[in-house]
């Protein structure tokens, strides 16, 4: 058997933390129910963030159907920081005390990977990205990942069932397993030329059996116009240098006129290992460090009950709203019955949460994933310059020509 619940126990409230389950049963036994609102907010962010990307609401909106609430959210993929109220939900506090474990659940796993996601995107520029990590996860969570991978930058994702989710084909390149199967790289690359339909790139996998300078000349020798790449996943044990082994690659396929032949490298390749090789490398496959990043860890206090400001000690009470100015992009949290406020820069403060769900029912329809990246991207462009500056190109070493392969250096490619 799979060790996992269903849609129909989240739905009936089952997966829950017990004191929930036990207040619901004292609040029923002894007659007392209030209107309450509660908000969601992260209060610290994972190692060094400053901004995080708000994920999961589809499925909060999934959840919340039919159930007597309203809830104000920040738009999917919607850039946030520490203390900012990402989510309000308004009802009878029975009606969905005993939703708080999911709803963060929800919320918590997908905002971390979609976040990892933009953060590799934002070290990556306009170079290709692509989510490998669905392998590194219990199965069930595939499509959770490769969607908030996809929203968070990720060009593209390896599982099937994650790509029909987004509406995207799936990526990917091959196995060491079908290189050892057919005991030769050459011969395991030109089976694929052979087989795979046309219109997948055909991208040779070089560090199976012998060294990758040596099998990259050997297989762009034998596709020519048709190899669209190569990629290096060597194993830590025999890796040494990776940004020299993929500098001594490019050195001898631009040497031989195979210029248009890209480098992508994958295995344990993470934000940082990306700043350090953007210099020669063309794209990545990134996996672990976004399929386990860090979750965001929300939490969910009452602010108000009976319209009637209330909160635990450190938690400001009272209901709120988060405004953004489009010109400078910092943000204020002020009480929601107080008005949009001036920034000091004179630019337009715009409000970030809005209806979303009234009495269970969505107020408009959910945005596609495509649409969700895209507002992503857009906000990783200002991200960039503000928060997040590139260290300039490094210059090459002496007697290796590299290639500038993406965007300027702060810029994502929509």
């Amino acid at each position: 058997m799979y060790h996992c619940t269903s849609y129909d126990a989240i739905k009936a409230g089952r997966v829950t933390d017990i004191y929930f389950a036990r207040t619901l049963e004292i609040l029923k036994a002894e007659g007392l129910d209030k209107p309450v609102k509660a908000e969601f907010i992260a209060k610290n962010l994972p190692e060094d963030w400053t901004w995080a990307v708000l994920a999961g609401v589809e499925e909060v909106a999934a959840l919340a159907d039919g159930m007597k609430v309203n809830i104000r959210a920040m738009d999917e993929g919607t850039v946030f920081r520490p203390w900012e109220p990402v989510l309000e939900i308004e009802g009878m506090y029975t009606d969905f005390c005993v939703y708080e474990t999911a709803m963060l659940g929800l919320i918590c796993q997908a905002s971390g990977i979609a976040t990892m996601a933009a953060r590799c995107r934002l070290a990556a520029g306009g170079r290709s990205l692509i989510s490998f990590g669905a392998r590194r996860m219990h199965p069930i969570l595939a499509p959770l990942i490769e969607r908030n991978a996809f929203i968070g930058g990720c060009d593209g994702v390896s599982v099937g069932e994650g790509a029909e989710l987004i509406g995207q084909p799936p990526m990917g390149t091959m196995p060491h397993a079908l290189v050892l199967m057919y005991g030769d790289t050459v011969e395991a690359t030109k089976a694929f030329d052979r087989v795979v339909p046309a219109d997948v790139k055909r991208i040779s996998l070089i560090d199976t059996f012998q060294d990758e300078k040596f099998e990259a000349i050997r297989v762009a020798s034998a596709l020519g116009d048709r190899l669209y790449g190569v990629r290096l996943d060597t194993p830590g044990s025999r890796r040494g240098d990776f940004k020299r082994i993929a500098q001594e690659v490019r050195w001898e396929l631009d040497l031989r006129g195979f210029t248009h032949v890209k480098i992508f490298v994958s295995g344990g390749i993470g934000e940082r290992q990306i700043r350090e090789l953007n210099p020669v490398v063309d794209g990545y496959g990134v996996g672990t460090a976004i399929s386990d990043a860090p979750v965001v860890d929300f939490s969910m206090d009452i602010v108000e009950i009976d319209n009637v400001p209330l909160a635990k000690r450190g938690k400001p009470s009272g209901a709120k709203q988060v405004y953004r100015c489009q010109l400078c992009h910092q943000d204020r949290v002020t009480p929601q019955a107080h008005g949009s406020p001036v920034c000091e820069c004179g630019g337009r403060m715009e409000r970030l949460l809005n209806r979303w769900i009234e009495r269970g029912n969505l107020v408009g329809p959910l945005p596609s994933a495509a649409r969700i990246r895209q507002r992503v991207l857009d906000q990783l462009r200002w991200i960039g310059r503000l928060d997040e500056p590139q260290s300039p190109r490094e210059p090459a070493p002496k007697g290796v020509e590299e290639r500038a392969t993406g965007a300027v250096a702060g810029t994502v490619a929509a």
